[in-house]
């Protein structure tokens, strides 16, 4: 199966050449089998026009998949669900803090430190086995954001003013992280790596972005579920329920949604299936 010459508008609104084997990629990365996914490779070539959209490309791919198999289609849109934390950004922190919490270590969020010359509240506070981490969450709710240089240089800051007062103490923190939604500049992955902060994007660093991360724990947000309304998931939301994984174990807001016990049993089947858990 050979790409064929379209050109497609990507959302940045660049044109580029349309790669079927791209897609082919991505659409594995869901779970789905060979054939399921050849079948739709083969609708979605024979649907392309001159100019046609990456997200016409996406919607038509997720449509088919979502029509095999919801979990596939859940999947495939998590990149779009980490968007769907927003706008405020701070579920996006809750969901890193999640993440972190499921590694091992001892989150708090929102804590406020005392740096040498002023106090800063810090999104994320993480300790494990020597490990103190002190994070800052940069979320952009449009893909076309991405973390220029002045970001990490104004979190270095904040993070040299910190270790400014508390060296020599245990609440010393020994690393500042920088986590995204979205990707970094080239000037921004330099200026950390030459600084000592520890960067992580969507795809940064090289398998082991937020989305390796997701997919290897199992812990995908509430957002990915194609079962669950978009003013369910903001109710969920707005109590604290992040995680799939949270949804299992606080399945009793399901009940508080007024959703029926037919409707439950499907959407606990679908996120048991992502979790891995059964």
């Amino acid at each position: 199966m050979k790409d064929k010459s379209f050109k497609i508008i990507k959302s940045s609104g660049e044109k580029a050449d349309f790669s079927l084997s791209k897609l082919r990629r991505s659409l594995f990365s869901s779970g789905a089998d060979e054939l399921t996914v050849d079948n739709i490779l083969n609708v979605v070539r024979d649907e392309l026009y001159q100019g046609i959209s990456t997200k016409e490309i996406y919607n038509r791919a997720f449509a088919l998949l979502k029509k095999s198999k919801s979990i596939y289609a859940s999947k495939y849109k998590l990149k779009k669900a980490i968007y769907e934390l927003g706008p405020t950004g701070f579920p996006f922190e809750k969901f890193v803090g999640a993440l972190m919490t499921y590694s091992g270590y001892s989150v708090k969020i929102g804590e406020v430190l005392q740096g040498k010359c002023v106090s800063h509240e810090v999104d994320i506070v993480a300790v494990k086995n020597g490990e103190h981490i002190v994070a800052e969450c940069k979320f952009h709710s449009a893909k076309t954001n991405t973390c220029n240089v002045k970001v990490p240089l104004y979190i270095n800051s904040r993070y040299q003013d910190i270790i400014a007062e508390k060296k020599n103490t245990k609440e010393c923190p020994n690393e500042g992280w920088v986590v995204t939604n979205t990707r970094f500049t080239l000037d921004a992955i330099t200026f950390g790596s030459c600084v000592g902060l520890y960067l992580l994007s969507w795809d940064y660093p090289k398998d082991n972005g937020l989305k390796d991360r997701i997919d290897r724990l199992g812990l995908y947000p509430v957002t990915v579920s194609t079962l669950i309304t978009n003013r369910e998931k903001q109710f969920l939301l707005s109590r604290d329920v992040v995680l799939c994984r949270q949804l299992l174990n606080d399945s009793f807001y399901l009940d508080h949604l007024g959703i029926s016990e037919t409707r439950k049993t499907k959407i606990l089947s679908e996120i048991s299936m992502l979790c891995n858990t059964h």
